[in-house]
């Protein structure tokens, strides 16, 4: 739909999971990985991963979301700034503001905020600034 004019960006991988909140869990805090997220459960905070972060139809963030990619079924309330793409699914709600590369909302699905549409080199390039240095 909305995105980087000829330039694809990558889809998010629904296949390489490697935490789930699950459909009993209640998290509140921040939740910080470096690998992808799919959420079944609830998230009261913030989640940050340089993965995916993907919100199941029973999933809810009550959450700023800052990803690779972000692909919500559920409901999200809270922004989202992703250096990749948001993909709103038919049953998927976001109220909040969103920062992203590429955006795709199917048929159905809810979006109310303010969008902003960000380069992925750029976005790749200022986290990378953000980034502390390791010291030796």
């Amino acid at each position: 739909m909305f995105g980087l004019r000829g330039k694809k960006s990558p889809s998010i991988d629904r296949d390489k999971i490697e935490n789930v909140i699950g459909v009993s869990a209640v998290v509140k805090g921040k939740l910080k990985s470096t690998g992808s997220i799919r959420l079944d459960g609830v998230v009261e905070g913030e989640i940050e991963t340089s993965g995916d972060v993907i919100v199941g139809e029973s999933g809810k963030a009550y959450a700023n979301i800052n990803a690779q990619g972000v692909a919500v079924s559920g409901l999200v309330k809270g922004n989202i700034s992703a250096s990749g793409k948001l993909e709103i699914a038919s049953k998927g709600k976001v109220w909040g503001d969103i920062e992203v590369a590429s955006l795709a909302i199917e048929e159905g699905g809810l979006f109310r905020g303010q969008s902003k549409m960000t380069d992925e080199a750029l976005a790749k390039e200022l986290a990378e600034r953000s980034e502390p240095e390791s010291r030796a």
